[in-house]
C-alpha cells in the first residue's frame, strides 16, 4: 500500500462522512512533525524540543 493510497482513503473518508474537523488537526500534526524534523540538525533543537 503506497503513501498516496492512504491519503486518498483518508480524503474519501472525510468527504463521505463529513468529518471536516479532522483536516485542521491533521495539518497541525504534519506541521509540527516538519518543524521537529527540520530543527533536528539545528543548534536550536534543545530549545524547540522543550517548547513541544
Amino acid at each position: 500500500m503506497s503513501k498516496w493510497s492512504i491519503l486518498g482513503e483518508l480524503w474519501h473518508f472525510m468527504r463521505v462522512r463529513k468529518k471536516w474537523w479532522l483536516l485542521p488537526l491533521l495539518v497541525i500534526i504534519v506541521l509540527l512533525g516538519l518543524i521537529l524534523v527540520v530543527a533536528q540538525g539545528s543548534p536550536l533543537a534543545p530549545f524547540i524540543y522543550t517548547i513541544f
